[in-house]
């Protein structure tokens, strides 16, 4: 595995209750590149989303997944977290009696601790929680409510963006971020993604439609049908899709 190749899965086969799902995957992902996955419902985009975080409902019966020269899926969900793994949900759980400054200040020092460092003191976490807080356009009162209780579907998506700013993942995995956002929180959302790209990190932006393509620009996009990528091209395949739809492309 090349150094400058952060994810490579090769002949991935996974389902769950017995019905396979991803049949024979394979994906390159170099540092720094933006990778869009799309694809028609029940193609499989967010079983490989949920296969690359280890939910433990999905069972790989094939294939191999490499992350930063390790076997990824050898390791826990923790473990894959705390190697710089992060996923953002469809659909966000709730967490109540817990508060998002209780939440992430675990969720940090975890993973800190994971890396043989210290925990953050008070002071620099605090620090660190406003200045993540104003990336994604977060009022300071966020911090004191429970997780995603009450949250309209916004709110769920930027908490989910600002936990990615205050993990500072190696890989992020966005699964249908753009699902029930309006306009203004899309573009809020993309633009603390934006933010977060850095020569060194990568992601993977799960959707089915071009809109949220407009804001996080994608250097690799892949057409994922019937648990197969069929088709990769650059950002120009956004635009084919826009106009043909998905039953023009085949493998």
């Amino acid at each position: 595995m090349n150094n400058d190749v952060l994810l490579e899965i090769r002949g991935l086969h996974a389902g769950v209750e017995g019905k396979e799902i991803l049949k024979g995957v394979d994906l390159t992902i170099r540092r720094g590149e933006v990778h869009a996955v799309m694809g028609p419902n029940g193609a499989g985009k967010s079983t490989l989303g949920s296969v690359l975080s280890g939910r433990p409902s999905f069972e790989v019966t094939a294939g191999s997944v490499l992350y930063d020269g390790r076997d990824l899926l050898a390791m826990s969900p923790e473990e894959r977290s705390w190697a710089g793994l992060f996923m953002s949900f469809q659909y966000p759980v709730e967490i109540p009696g817990v508060s998002i400054t209780n939440f992430m200040k675990a969720a940090v020092n975890a993973r800190r601790k994971a890396h043989g460092q210290p925990e953050l003191t008070p002071g620099e976490y605090l620090k660190l929680l406003k200045e993540k807080m104003a990336l994604v356009q977060m009022k300071g009162e966020f911090a004191r409510r429970e997780v995603n209780v009450g949250f309209s579907g916004g709110e769920k998506k930027r908490n989910e963006i600002f936990q990615m700013a205050m993990l500072e993942p190696t890989l992020s995995i966005l699964d249908e971020t753009d699902s029930g956002l309006d306009v203004d929180a899309l573009r809020i959302v993309a633009e603390g993604v934006n933010r977060l790209r850095t020569p060194e990190t990568s992601a993977i932006v799960i959707t089915h439609y071009q809109r949220l393509l407009d804001y996080i620009v994608p250097d690799v996009v892949h057409v994922l049908k019937d648990g197969r990528i069929v088709l990769t091209g650059g950002r120009e395949l956004v635009d084919r899709i826009e106009r043909e739809g998905y039953e023009s492309i085949h493998g």
